[in-house]
C-alpha cells in the first residue's frame, strides 16, 4: 500500500532549490520568463480599482504593496506564485498589491523574510502597507491612461 506524501509548504520548495544550488539555475520544461508575463495595464488598473472601491472591505484587512528585486529566475518565479496563491494582485513585474486579513499579511511578511533569509544574496523584498486614500490618489506615468478620470478624482472649480 503506498501513502501520498503530504505537499510541500512554500518554504520546503525553496529550502530543497537552495540545497539543489538555485544560482544560475534554469526552469526545466518551462517556457523562460512566464512569470514575468503581465496582463495589459488597463486590466492591471482595473483591478486596482475594484480593489479601493469595494463597497464592503472587511475591517480586518490592509492594504500594502510587496516589491521585490530578486536575482535568482527560481526564487523570484516562485515568489511570484506564492503571492498570486496568497491573493495578491500583479500590477508591475515586480510590484504586488494585496487587500487581504491582517493575519494573512503577517504570514507572508514572515514568509518572505524566511525566503531572504534562505540563501546568500543581494535581494531586497520590500512590504510597504497603504491607505485606501493614498492608494486612490496614485497617478500613472508614461501611459495613454488618465487615471483621475478613472477614479473620478478631477476636481473642476468654476468662476
Amino acid at each position: 500500500m503506498t501513502r501520498k506524501k503530504a505537499p510541500l509548504s512554500y518554504l520546503q520548495v525553496l529550502q530543497k532549490l537552495r540545497d539543489a544550488g538555485i544560482s544560475g539555475a534554469h526552469y526545466v520544461n518551462s517556457p523562460k520568463n512566464r512569470a514575468d508575463k503581465l496582463a495589459p495595464l488597463q486590466e492591471r488598473v482595473d483591478k486596482i480599482l475594484r480593489i479601493i472601491r469595494q463597497p464592503n472591505r472587511k475591517p480586518t484587512n490592509m492594504l500594502f504593496f510587496v516589491m521585490y528585486d530578486i536575482e535568482s529566475n527560481k526564487v523570484r518565479y516562485n515568489v511570484v506564485k506564492y503571492l498570486e496563491r496568497q491573493g495578491c494582485t500583479r500590477i508591475q513585474k515586480s510590484i504586488f498589491l494585496a487587500d487581504i486579513d491582517r493575519q494573512k499579511y503577517e504570514a507572508i511578511r514572515q514568509d518572505l523574510a524566511e525566503v531572504q533569509a534562505l540563501y546568500h544574496n543581494h535581494d531586497s523584498i520590500i512590504i510597504c502597507p497603504v491607505s485606501t486614500e493614498l492608494l486612490r490618489s496614485m497617478k500613472v506615468i508614461g501611459k495613454s491612461i488618465d487615471i483621475d478620470i478613472i477614479t473620478h478624482n478631477r476636481n473642476t472649480l468654476f468662476f
